[in-house]
């Protein structure tokens, strides 16, 4: 009976993982030599072992995340980890409902949990966006470094990395950008512009929200206050992404075949070009981390279709999906359905188009 149920199992989760290949690959998967019954068994035949590992992993890595955010908030005020724990849950669950209209979620739970301005909490996620898209950068200029000692041949492998360079460049430019910005107020503080709004504060008309709002978000970008914890924030980067790294590498494995003989290096390479189809667009080849993923599969190390669509699509489901088992239960907890957080991501969407 218990076999029988495994079975049940596996086949409904072939059936439902079809059914996101057909409606996140778009044109990938419309090819004359493209078996749905070959995704099936690759499905099926994945090492559930290592697939749950990786589930497991991707909790630490939202772990490590939370305690990134209490470092950066406990400079602010109050910073529990296990509530912050359960907001990241809840936020991402969010963000994988609604899209990317569910990020301002995050913010407004930890603000009311933890009782702090809610322009300090966008603050502190202008922030970890900066460390993420630098943890990225980096990331992608590693995956080049990699592809390029590869010499891969043929035209698309050659589109692949002339569109991670171009969007790579922007990454960083716009890493540098948010740096030079974070220097400055390191050195000129909130005293500069404070001076500017100072009328508008001792008003009171809507440029006073205003101007508290612009204060408090720049106290949250100035969360990291000396070097230590500048050091210790570098060290939760480090130590999240190579975790997610760890997921794609056991994730890709568990399919077997072509995929379980790749090296952690060449498993980066696939991360790389994920990370940055996450981001921005590829020129010439898109967006969407499933796409990045199941092209660097196929055309620079030789995977067949199926198997490298199967497992583009089950990598995606781990690092965005999966937190759902959680995090959905916690957004019904905090008295939020997918109405409420709908009204939430407009109402925040109203306020940042009235602030302008």
């Amino acid at each position: 009976m218990r076999t029988s149920s495994r079975k049940l199992l596996i086949v409904v989760a072939g059936l439902i993982l079809a059914g996101f290949v057909v409606y996140q690959s778009g044109g990938f998967i419309h090819k004359s030599n493209f078996s749905g019954e070959k995704l099936l068994h690759a499905v099926a035949g994945a090492n559930l072992y290592l697939l749950l590992l990786s589930i497991v992993m991707i909790y630490v890595c939202y772990a490590v995340r939370a305690l990134r955010w209490q470092l950066f908030q406990g400079n602010l005020g109050s910073s529990r980890f296990w509530i912050i724990y359960k907001m990241t849950l809840a936020g991402f669950a969010a963000i994988f409902l609604l899209g990317r209209p569910g990020e301002p979620v995050r913010p407004l739970l930890l603000s009311r949990k933890e009782k702090l301005p809610i322009a300090d909490m966008f603050g502190i996620y202008a922030l970890e966006r900066i460390f993420d898209f630098a943890s990225t950068a980096v990331i992608a200029a590693l995956g080049l470094v990699f592809f390029q000692s590869r010499q891969s041949a043929g035209e698309t492998a050659t589109a692949l990395g002339t569109a991670a360079r171009t969007a790579g460049s922007a990454l960083f430019a716009g890493v540098t950008v948010a740096v030079v910005l974070l220097v400055y107020l390191r050195l000129h503080g909130t005293a500069a512009l404070e001076r500017r709004l100072q009328g508008w504060l001792e008003g009171h008309s809507w440029r006073r929200s205003v101007a508290g709002i612009l204060l408090g978000f720049v106290r949250g970008v100035q969360a990291v206050r000396n070097r230590s914890e500048l050091l210790l924030a570098m060290f939760y980067s480090g130590v999240h992404w190579f975790l997610v790294l760890l997921v794609y590498y056991w994730g890709t494995r568990s399919f077997g075949g072509r995929l379980g003989t790749l090296t952690l290096g060449e498993v980066m390479l696939v991360m790389a070009f994920s990370l940055v189809g996450s981001v921005v667009q590829l020129p010439a080849v898109g967006g969407g981390a499933q796409l990045a993923s199941a092209l660097v599969y196929t055309k620079i190390f030789g995977v067949e279709t199926e198997p490298a669509t199967a497992a583009a699509i089950v990598l995606w489901l781990i690092g965005f999906a999966v937190c759902c088992i959680a995090g959905v239960p916690l957004l019904i907890q905090e008295g939020l359905s997918l109405g409420k957080l709908r009204e939430l991501a407009h109402e925040k969407e109203v306020e940042g188009e009235a602030a302008q």
